[in-house]
């Protein structure tokens, strides 16, 4: 082991493929009935929620510290647990964002992204008017 940090070559999170849902949306991706994509969407929230935990996890390995204050801990530690700890927690953190960006594809080609604006607007013209 040399103690290089490996080469990301990813720099970015891709986009989820294209997504209809009835009429809406676009085509030449996924295709949902809107009865059927509320059920796609709880099974990706279950997975986000299941990635938040792995995520937590994995920033308690990216600040892993050596158990003494020793050579051999400190130079395994600096050399190799952290960048690995790094990239696990890079990792993680992009897949929940891959995840939240389907989800927000998922709910906007369904129009739920909408009908939960037009809530949230009247919330706030209800709090503004009290």
């Amino acid at each position: 082991m040399t103690g290089e940090k490996p080469t990301d070559r990813l720099t970015e999170v891709p986009p989820p493929a294209p997504i209809q849902v009835g009429g809406n949306g676009s085509p030449g991706g996924y295709q949902f009935s809107p009865d059927e994509v509320r059920g796609v969407i709880s099974k990706w929230k279950e997975l986000r929620d299941d990635l938040q935990t792995d995520l937590s996890n994995a920033q308690a390995v990216a600040r892993v510290a050596p158990p003494g204050k020793e050579f051999a801990s400190e130079d395994f530690v600096n050399k190799a647990a952290k960048a690995s700890g790094e990239t696990l927690l890079l990792q993680h953190q992009r897949m929940v964002d891959y995840v939240q960006n389907y989800i927000a594809a998922l709910e906007k080609a369904a129009g739920i992204v909408e009908e939960h604006e037009a809530d949230t607007h009247q919330s706030v013209g209800r709090y503004r008017e009290v």
